[in-house]
């Protein structure tokens, strides 16, 4: 069975992880479940700001917010996760366990406007360890 089977079971606007094309949410998906919503789900300090649901990540879209579509040099969300060691909030907090790779997918997503999935409610999981903040 090809890895096109199973693009049916998956929300629509979404693709299997790491085939979307660049700037899209299914290549920035799995980057944000490694890294991310570890710390920034439900099980989350109540000071942390949650998007492990594409409507937490709605509510941090906007000219004033996190994330800014199309602007990812001056999105406080692409800041943090380019931010050294050495810098005050940095993302993910120590260490500096997000590839260069990865931050691109960030920033490319970004700069293509921060798409969603059009299936409201896509809850994001995560993939791995927890990397930075052992």
């Amino acid at each position: 069975m090809t890895g096109c089977a199973f693009a049916a079971l998956l929300p629509a606007g979404c693709a299997l992880p790491g085939k979307g094309k660049a700037g899209s949410f299914a290549r920035v998906q799995p980057v944000l479940e490694r890294h991310c919503v570890h710390c920034h789900g439900e099980g989350r300090l109540p000071h942390m700001v949650a998007f492990h649901t594409t409507a937490g990540l709605a509510d941090l879209m906007g000219p004033s917010q996190w994330i800014k579509p199309g602007r990812p040099e001056d999105s406080r969300f692409y800041q943090v996760v380019m931010a050294g060691d050495e810098q005050p909030l940095a993302m993910p907090p120590t260490g500096h366990a997000i590839s260069r790779k990865d931050r691109e997918v960030i920033r490319e997503w970004i700069a293509a406007g921060a798409p969603l999935p059009e299936a409201p409610g896509v809850t994001l999981q995560p993939r791995g360890t927890l990397d930075r903040s052992r």
